[in-house]
């Protein structure tokens, strides 16, 4: 009977243990992070043949450090800057412009600055990196909007927001105009011109966004993010020989798959990775391959929280890491 018993909370412990998320994962969930990619991959499907750059970091003079930039989409009538709020709870404006956020539940009220004018000095910094870059745009070329795409987000007073917000109800709304593929909500703010000039600009300026830095990215299963900072591996010392060419000045990327069981403690994952070609923009092909146990973690820094965080290789899809 306790044989019984101990091999049912063994078998418990496993399934746990490689089948179901852990508490950092599962707070992951309803994320800025996850929330970013959401956002990001709806809006290449509303704007067939755009490209959205996301998690730039770019350099501003003024305070001599990086500002995060949560998206740019560039399309071909024209780019916006995409500050994403994921917030939830019943939403209000001030005076000022800040927004006030009570949750539903402790019914306890947040203080939000302008979010709307945050996003202009975003404006302002990424248009004077582009230009230090070579791509000078038309006054008002580069456009911004705030989105709120968690469905928990309710506004007390709908028109208390610029025109600049687009609150969860006009998000879930959204649809790609057939005649042009462009939304109508999004369309007011593209600058549309079909000359050669309006041509090298948007050219000018995926190649300057597909060049600019960015943070580390960090796909986990069940369709979440993490942007931040790679810090190192831990783990048994054999598996952290095997991924020691993994080092961000030789690593642009890599992927994990195949997890393998063999009894309960020598379960293993393959890590492919690509070296960096410096040559050309992104990686070269796929050339290595390395098998480690799967329970070796990556230690990894999310943006703006000063604790790492620790992620099973189990867990993990893949690693982006910026040059």
């Amino acid at each position: 009977m306790w044989l019984a018993v101990i091999c049912g909370l063994i078998l418990c412990f496993v399934v746990k243990l490689f089948f179901y998320e852990d508490d950092t994962l599962l707070d992951l969930a309803s994320s800025h992070f996850t929330a970013l990619f959401t956002v990001a991959k709806r809006l290449e499907k509303l704007y067939r043949g755009s490209k959205v750059y996301v998690g730039l970091q770019i350099p501003d003079a003024d305070s001599a450090s990086r500002q995060s930039i949560d998206a740019v989409i560039v399309t071909n009538q024209g780019a916006v800057l995409i500050s994403v709020k994921n917030i939830s709870g019943f939403v209000s404006t001030d005076k000022d412009g800040n927004w006030l956020c009570t949750d539903g539940k402790q019914h306890n009220t947040n203080l939000i600055p302008n979010p709307v004018d945050d996003a202009k000095r975003l404006v302002s910094i990424l248009e004077e990196y582009l230009e230090q870059r070579g791509v000078a745009l038309p006054e008002g070329y580069l456009s911004f909007k705030v989105v709120c795409p968690n469905p928990k987000f309710r506004c007390i007073v709908s028109d208390s927001f610029p025109p600049e917000v687009i609150t969860y109800d006009q998000w879930k709304q959204l649809k790609p105009d057939q005649r042009n593929l462009c939304s109508g909500l999004i369309k007011g703010v593209l600058r549309v011109g079909k000359d050669k000039a309006h041509d090298s600009i948007i050219e000018q300026l995926n190649s300057v966004l597909s060049t600019a830095p960015i943070s580390d990215r960090l796909e986990l299963k069940g369709n979440k993010y993490v942007l931040g900072r790679f810090i190192e591996f831990k783990g048994k010392e054999e598996d952290l020989n095997a991924l020691r060419k993994i080092k961000r000045s030789k690593i642009s990327q890599l992927t994990v798959q195949k997890i393998s069981m063999f009894g309960f403690a020598d379960s293993t994952v393959q890590v492919l990775y690509a070296p960096r070609d410096y040559r050309a923009e992104g990686s070269s092909k796929w050339e290595e391959e390395v098998t480690v146990r799967s329970n070796t973690e990556v230690v990894f820094e999310p943006l703006n929280s000063t604790k790492s965080r620790k992620y099973k290789l189990s867990k993990v899809l893949s690693m982006q890491l910026s040059g």
